[in-house]
């Protein structure tokens, strides 16, 4: 695995965002997709972070990225989500029919970290440190 760093950090901190549609509504087709993934790329680097990854379904979409240590990922996704609303529903009126009260996304995420060892092999290599 390839290490990041930064001046004071290595680091390698992988994740997998899945955000949904509100009420799972079925607004996603490629177009639709590949604008809201422009708007993630327009957004990522300002807080440090680096899209690998996207597709979608009718109603979510799948993302990977990574991210620094200084990366602040709860306020990126609000970001992402606020702008991306605002945004899809603007150049893409014909979606707002098929939303409930111009609500698009979910209110919740699902944010996992990727890669690196198992939770097992790790915590193994931290109990036996000090030991010969």
């Amino acid at each position: 695995m390839k290490l990041d760093n930064n001046n004071h950090s290595v680091f390698a901190m992988y994740y997998h965002l899945v955000l949904c549609v509100k009420y799972r509504r079925k607004v996603f087709d490629d177009t639709t997709s590949e604008y809201a993934r422009s708007i993630f790329e327009r957004l990522a680097p300002d807080y440090n972070i680096t899209l690998l990854e996207w597709n979608h379904d009718v109603d979510h979409v799948h993302i990977m990225f990574k991210a620094q240590p200084n990366s602040e990922l709860s306020k990126f996704i609000n970001a992402y989500k606020s702008a991306s609303s605002r945004l899809i529903k603007r150049d893409y009126p014909q979606i707002r029919e098929k939303l409930w009260k111009e609500y698009f996304w979910s209110q919740s995420f699902c944010l996992l970290t990727t890669g690196g060892a198992p939770m097992e092999v790790i915590r193994k290599y931290i109990e036996t440190q000090g030991e010969k």
